[in-house]
């Protein structure tokens, strides 16, 4: 049965990399539903969110192979409940829809959404949440006709303390030295 997980990524910052990994979906035919690349907390290091539609052992296969990129570090993946995940999203509305109506004031408010620009032409809308939420203001904002309408790709961090990138790589290093000091 195929359901959305959320895989995390983390690599050193090279050229080619996220095509490679790309390509690792694409020969699977597997699609893929959100990407997003960050800097993580880790100075030089990368994190890849990738939000996938899939069965289980698809996806556990998808990590095994994009864990044996050169440039990734260590890959995980996680179902929605155990992460903290949230999209952004952007629409421009025309200004004159602001200011003959109070409608779109009050959907702002309803959604907990901000303003972020007014201009004689244009006001531009910022919401955070899930994309079923960024989709419900989009829906009724565009009653007032959305010029323009972005959302971001997921960002995402665990609930639990599983996913310790920083611990992996201390690990690793240790590993390392003392291979290191056994063949010298």
């Amino acid at each position: 049965m195929k359901e959305e997980f959320i895989i995390s990524a983390y690599s050193e910052n090279h050229i080619g990399l996220l095509n490679r990994i790309t390509i690792i979906f694409t020969r699977r035919k597997v699609n893929i539903e959100s990407l997003t690349v960050s800097e993580s907390a880790l100075r030089g290091i990368s994190k890849f969110t990738i939000v996938v539609r899939e069965e289980r052992s698809r996806v556990e296969n998808i990590v095994k192979q994009i864990e044996k990129q050169v440039d990734v570090l260590k890959a995980y993946f996680h179902m929605n409940d155990e992460m903290i995940f949230q999209e952004i999203a952007l629409y421009k509305v025309p200004t004159q829809a602001l200011m003959e109506s109070d409608q779109i004031e009050r959907m702002v408010r309803q959604h907990n959404a901000r303003i972020l620009e007014i201009t004689k032409d244009y006001t531009v809308i910022e919401k955070t949440g899930h994309k079923e939420e960024t989709q419900e203001l989009f829906e009724g904002l565009n009653r007032f006709g959305v010029l323009q309408f972005i959302r971001s790709g997921r960002v995402a961090i665990t609930r639990s303390s599983n996913e310790r990138l920083s611990e992996f790589l201390a690990e690793r290093d240790a590993l390392l030295a003392s291979i290191e000091m056994k063949s010298n």
